[in-house]
């Protein structure tokens, strides 16, 4: 058996009751109930991390389009047009 560590932490009323009914239902002591939840929690959530190292490429990148300054005559439509094209599309579909 792995060494146990004593800890004391307090949980609602509800819990508690929780608690009782599952370790009774499992046939198990409290403490291994919350034990195995333990084991649950930090098996199945991921925590997120942040890779900074993409982040440092996706700011390089930004910089050096941004260097470029304005870009004119590269687009030929105005969002609005792509906005009015999507509507004409979303018609169709719903009327059939």
């Amino acid at each position: 058996m792995a060494r146990m560590i004593r800890k004391q932490i307090y949980i609602e009323s509800a819990q508690d009751n929780l608690l009782k009914q599952k370790a009774g239902i499992l046939g198990l002591t409290e403490a291994e109930v919350i034990r195995q939840a333990i084991d649950r929690q930090i098996t199945s959530v991921r925590i997120n991390t942040r890779d900074l190292k993409a982040w440092d490429l996706e700011k390089a990148f930004i910089a050096r389009r941004m260097a470029r300054g304005y870009v004119s005559g590269v687009r030929r439509w105005k969002r609005e047009d792509a906005y009015e094209e999507r509507l004409k599309g979303y018609g169709r579909k719903n009327h059939r």
